[in-house]
């Protein structure tokens, strides 16, 4: 099976592999990266590993029930995008999620991919409807999302797990129709 690439002016999606590892596990490692992330911080390697072997077992499903990318600029590895929950059948939707490297945060790489991932999944998969959710403090977050075009449609209470309390989650979504549209 060949590796998905999907490109934009600026970067280089490219499925995750195994050895990606070291990069994920730094990502993950950080704490800002983490301050509104459910994972936590990995203890080690090892806990990285694993996560990043059940990404790439279900990524190789048929039909595919999830797509994990490394976002890469300037041949520099700077976040990971994903879009997951595929598969359910009737409902043609999926859920994206996004990481990027402290370092690369303001420059619009997350809108940018992000972006890239939404015509991924309505013109290549045909999908309906794409969600997301963040923490309701994720600023940052919350402006990438209504960037690439997402809508806010609620609010759930305590919902995220992070660093030991229940956080309150936004919840986005944008139909295939609206991307059309934008």
């Amino acid at each position: 099976m060949s590796e998905l690439t999907l490109k934009t002016t600026r970067l280089i999606l490219r499925e995750i592999e195994l050895n990606d590892v070291d990069l994920i596990h730094n990502l993950h490692s950080l704490p800002e990266t983490d301050e509104f992330n459910t994972l936590g911080i990995p203890a080690n390697k090892e806990v990285t590993e694993k996560l990043v072997k059940e990404w790439l077992k279900s990524q190789q499903q048929e039909p595919k029930t999830r797509y994990t990318f490394k976002i890469e600029c300037s041949d520099k590895f700077i976040g990971l995008i994903g879009l997951k929950n595929l598969g359910v059948p009737n409902y043609e939707s999926g859920e994206v999620w996004y990481k990027l490297h402290k370092d690369f945060w303001g420059n619009g790489y997350a809108t940018e991919a992000l972006t890239r991932i939404l015509e991924f999944c309505f013109v290549d998969l045909n999908l309906h409807r794409i969600e997301a959710g963040c923490a309701v403090e994720n600023i940052g977050s919350i402006r990438v999302l209504e960037k690439a075009g997402m809508t806010r449609e609620g609010r759930k209470r305590k919902k995220l797990p992070i660093r030991g309390e229940w956080k309150d989650n936004f919840f986005y979504a944008i139909l295939e129709e609206d991307f059309r549209t934008k």
